[in-house]
């Protein structure tokens, strides 16, 4: 028989036993509880969420987009083709440089706006001989046809071909070019038609100030009818020391290769510029691009479709600091007017006594408050009219008639311009294989050099001239010890040369300031 002590141990652990399931029970019917209350509570959340909608469209800001609807169709894209003849190395880098020493300004014309598929690489040209395309942009501005763009997008071009923006796939109009401009470096050319063209209208770019919103418009990289947004960040900007009238607009819009001759458009659809230049130093876009005023554009434009087909411009021959300086003025002993720091020998101001250190003061009786308006007054005037010049000199005031010269052929060297009625060059012949031409009088005094020698005009690719560094412009005084006075000279001893002879020659290097330099070696 059980004890009355073993059946209350057998009782308590009973208990005990059905105390601890009964808790197990209790965890287990609680935490299936707690999961339902919690997938219920997230059923309900969701449940509570409002879709997505997308609203029906609506125009927040139609600026920007009509005025790019307004002037697309005036807006056209320029290709051009044109047979390479020059050396490789003779483009896009000075003598001696390389391309790490390259400004960014350098060439800029070429290398930021050359184009897409050209065959040459931005320091260099390509073989002789091959075609070579680019790219760029116009605006119509006539609908008879005349198209504005620059010049460095069709020059030295055996084709030009435009597109129109309505024209189907292939389809492009051959254009033929009515005039250019090296200092503004703005071109017009002209396509038919059997019908009125679209024609964008020019503003005043006078009325713009710095901050105001512009619109580029043109074909980026071949990208057509690309537009983009920006302000004018600068205005009067001189990006190239030889061009007296390049006073740019600065804009952040973004340029590229291929917007060059494309419009940059104000708010109220006005062609305000023409897109130019960039400054860049990985050849796209950073933020800094420069556009003709359409205020210059258009006296530009109206001397290009003249009988003459040509910008005539007046000049005296004078140079003068960009900005001016108030310690030379303080020196000099002038409030106003332009201080004359270089005069053109043989030119119009030598003629009538004016010297360096001169200061001008006053044209015809108007005053002269800075290098802008001196310029302006006389580039307006027809060569061959005169002028009365008031001048301070050591204090004293002064006055001289000037009779007005032709700026195109004062600074023909400079701005890279050959002269009409220019000797021809002799044909490229010989073992050299170098073009040349005579050296007049007026290029010897306009170079300030003796009139002794012949100018390369060419250098042929791959030739003995390529190899020891001729380039064009070089002038030639003397080879193996024999003087080079003319092209007869210069024929006679090149046709004694042979194979495997040494020759050395005495070349005065390109340019008014350039010196001489001896170049050699030996003919293949």
């Amino acid at each position: 028989m059980i004890s009355m002590v073993e059946r209350m141990k057998a009782r308590r652990v009973a208990s005990t036993f059905l105390i601890l399931a009964t808790l197990v029970l209790g965890i287990l019917i609680g935490t299936v509880i707690q999961k339902g209350v919690k997938g219920k509570e997230a059923s309900r959340a969701s449940a509570d969420a409002t879709p997505l909608a997308i609203p029906e469209p609506k125009q927040l800001s139609s600026a920007f987009s009509s005025i790019a609807k307004q002037l697309e169709p005036a807006v056209v894209n320029i290709n051009t083709e044109s047979t390479v003849k020059q050396s490789p190395h003779s483009r896009g880098r000075r003598r001696g440089q390389t391309p790490d020493d390259e400004d960014p300004f350098q060439d800029f014309f070429d290398r930021f706006f050359g184009g897409q598929g050209g065959q040459g690489s931005p320091f260099g040209g390509s073989p002789e001989g091959m075609r070579e395309r680019s790219l760029g942009s116009g605006v119509i501005v006539d609908p008879k046809g005349y198209i504005l763009t620059n010049q460095h997008v069709v020059e030295r071009a055996d084709r030009i071909q435009v597109k129109l923006m309505d024209d189907p796939p292939g389809v492009k109009h051959i254009a033929k070019l009515i005039g250019s401009d090296t200092e503004t470096e703005l071109a017009v050319i002209k396509i038919e038609s059997d019908h009125a063209l679209p024609a964008a209208k020019l503003g005043n770019s006078d009325a713009l100030n710095v901050g105001d919103w512009v619109l580029a418009i043109g074909s980026p990289f071949g990208l057509e009818e690309s537009v983009t947004a920006g302000i004018i960040s600068s205005q009067k900007r001189t990006i190239d020391n030889r061009r007296q009238f390049q006073n740019f607009l600065q804009t952040d819009a973004a340029i590229n290769p291929g917007n060059s001759g494309g419009p940059l458009v104000n708010m109220n659809g006005e062609v305000i510029g023409v897109n130019t230049a960039i400054y860049t130093q990985s050849a796209g876009y950073q933020g800094v691009g420069f556009a003709m005023p359409s205020n210059i554009v258009a006296k530009v434009y109206n001397d290009l479709i003249g009988p003459e087909h040509k910008v005539t411009r007046g000049s005296i021959g004078v140079t003068f600091n960009a900005e001016a300086s108030p310690a030379i003025a303080r020196v000099y002993g002038v409030k106003n007017g332009v201080t004359v720091s270089d005069v053109t020998s043989g030119g119009p101001a030598e003629q009538a006594g004016i010297k360096a250190g001169d200061t001008i003061t006053s044209v015809d009786g108007k005053p002269i408050k800075d290098g802008d308006e001196l310029v302006g007054e006389i580039s307006a005037r027809k060569p061959g009219s005169k002028v009365k010049l008031g001048f301070s000199r050591e204090g004293k005031q002064q006055e001289a008639v000037v009779t007005v010269g032709d700026r195109a052929k004062l600074y023909a060297s400079r701005l890279g311009e050959e002269e009409e009625n220019t000797p021809e060059a002799q044909p490229v012949e010989g073992r050299l294989g170098i073009t040349v031409r005579p050296l007049t009088q007026e290029m010897a005094d306009r170079l300030s050099v003796p009139r002794k020698g012949v100018i390369v005009q060419e250098v042929k690719p791959g030739s003995f001239g390529e190899d020891i560094n001729l380039q064009r412009g070089d002038i030639i005084l003397e080879i193996n010890r024999q003087p080079v006075n003319n092209e007869e000279d210069f024929r006679k001893i090149q046709s004694q040369l042979k194979g495997g002879q040494d020759v050395a020659m005495l070349v005065r290097q390109a340019g008014r300031n350039g010196g001489t330099i001896f170049y050699g070696g030996t003919l293949p």
